[in-house]
């Protein structure tokens, strides 16, 4: 039986406990010459433009003993008009499994509802769920612990924001988010977030009081790729909805913070808050490439669903 994994939800908390402590093994070094994967062949079928999650699947697919293959729609029949439902059913004959990085959300479920293989989100236009592993293990690298922690994210309720609010809902996680009215996670996944949570869930406008006794402090860029054309509407918008030395005094003095990169500079956070002694940012963003070889080797390898 294939698994997809496409949002946070298709993961139970057992599951995901048990990818971030396979993640922490691989990390520290422990079976680093085996290959589960020997002979396995991933398509990472690309849309959108890619540092961290390219490299870190190309690396880690590698590293697990398999062949990347990496493919820019444009490059291939599907940009030239073949359907979705076509190029999933051919793929699904060559490959093991497919991580799709797309604008459409929608996209993804149409292929996973027609590939034989298991399909990954690699990113979309409502969900970053492999950002959001990386997350969770920072999170627990640094604070030991994932239930209780209290979460502030200040700006744009993004892709990034929605896969967060799953993650936070799952773990027991305490999760509040500072943004502009209007700019709020997608109502469908805040519903679903608190009507299964084991946490709190606030949405509030004031970054100081949303980073009030925060463990973690998270942003993002205030204009995702694909929304160019709503920058200076969205700069308007957010300005005050930084993270600064100041927001960071509201939290706790050992607060660390998170920002899944790029980053604009000046904008979302300062660049004294980026390099600072609590940034994460560096081992967050090398942890996307452990807790994806985690994820691989469990789809490929353990396909049957762990009893929630």
């Amino acid at each position: 039986m294939k698994r997809d994994f496409l949002t946070l939800w298709d993961l139970s908390s057992q599951e995901i406990n048990l990818l971030l402590k396979r993640a922490i093994e691989l990390k520290s070094g422990k079976d680093a010459h085996k290959c589960p994967l020997i002979g396995r062949s991933i398509a990472l079928l690309f849309e959108k433009a890619s540092t961290r999650t390219r490299v870190s699947l190309e690396v880690g697919i590698y590293q697990l003993g398999a062949k990347a293959i990496y493919m820019n729609p444009k490059e291939i029949q599907l940009g030239r008009g073949e359907t979705v439902r076509d190029t999933a059913k051919v793929l699904s004959r060559y490959l093991d499994a497919i991580v799709i990085r797309t604008y459409s959300h929608n996209t993804l479920i149409e292929f996973a509802s027609n590939s034989s293989i298991p399909v990954i989100n690699g990113l979309s236009d409502l969900h970053h769920p492999c950002q959001a592993l990386a997350d969770l293990m920072t999170i627990l690298e640094k604070k030991k612990r994932l239930k209780g922690i209290r979460l502030a994210y200040i700006g744009d309720g993004n892709n990034v924001a929605n896969s967060l609010l799953e993650a936070a809902s799952r773990m027991g996680i305490n999760f509040t988010i500072a943004c502009p009215k209007g700019y709020e996670p997608d109502t469908d996944i805040l519903k679903r977030a608190r009507d299964a949570a084991k946490s709190e869930i606030f949405i509030m406008r004031d970054p100081g009081k949303a980073v009030d006794r925060a463990d973690a402090l998270y942003t993002d860029v205030w204009v995702s790729m694909g929304q160019e054309k709503d920058t200076k509407t969205k700069q308007a918008k957010f300005k005050g909805y930084q993270i600064n030395n100041t927001v960071l005094s509201y939290a706790k003095k050992d607060a660390i913070v998170l920002h899944c990169l790029p980053a604009h500079r000046g904008e979302e956070i300062t660049e004294d808050v980026l390099d600072g002694p609590q940034s994460v940012v560096i081992d967050q963003a090398e942890n996307r490439l452990h807790t994806q070889k985690a994820l691989l080797e469990f789809l490929l390898t353990r396909p049957i669903r762990e009893k929630k």
